[in-house]
């Protein structure tokens, strides 16, 4: 039998700094948003779950705060 091949494992970008997100840091939460303003899912994010539940917490604090906008107009 051919051995399978795998990849390895992608880490959440977040787990490996041991960083966090804050909602008064509304440039660094625009990439995780698209151009519509919808969060990108965590496939495209790679952001584990732990991580997907906080930037999006953050992402809905920060466009009460008006800091993000919730649809961009087009």
């Amino acid at each position: 039998m051919k051995p399978m091949n795998r990849r390895p494992r992608q880490r959440c970008e977040f787990c490996k700094h041991e960083a966090s997100f804050a909602y008064t840091r509304p440039d660094e939460l625009r990439r995780y948003v698209n151009r519509v303003g919808k969060i990108l899912p965590r496939r495209v994010s790679r952001l584990c779950a732990k991580h997907q539940r906080m930037l999006s917490r953050e992402v809905k604090r920060a466009r009460a705060m008006a800091l993000l906008p919730y649809a961009v107009e087009s």
